[in-house]
């Protein structure tokens, strides 16, 4: 099972990523994946609709997901839905699980398709 912790330091906001696979852990962070899309090359943000949530949506789901294709169709209904709703200046925790959940419930909600959107490389230039 893998959880993502979400915590504010004294330089930003960093997310982990916890893994726990036959009685091991292992911690890492978790790659901005800007070879998808990039939102925001400075890192993640949460607690409201910028482009920092759009990141951290983005790389929450295509490392939750396994799959990059369904990670762009849906980070920003994802982002909208979680993202934008975690407390702003306190630190959260989200599991694979509850990811997989949302999107399934996301896509279900599109009719399977998940919006269409394309891959944009670094070129957007607005929040989102």
């Amino acid at each position: 099972m893998r959880t993502y912790e979400g915590k504010r330091t004294h330089d930003g906001a960093h997310v982990t990523r916890h893994e726990t696979e036959q009685e091991q852990a292992r911690s890492l962070s978790l790659p901005l994946r800007l070879d998808l899309w990039g939102h925001s090359p400075t890192g993640f943000e949460w607690g409201y609709g910028g482009s920092g949530p759009a990141q951290l949506s983005l790389a929450l789901l295509a490392d939750a997901l396994g799959d990059d294709d369904k990670a762009m169709r849906l980070h920003q209904p994802f982002k909208w839905e979680v993202v934008a709703r975690l407390p702003a200046r306190e630190n959260w925790t989200l599991t694979d699980q509850q990811i997989q959940e949302v999107a399934e419930r996301i896509e279900a909600q599109r009719g399977g398709s998940g919006g269409g959107e394309g891959r944009q490389g670094n070129s957007e230039t607005t929040n989102q």
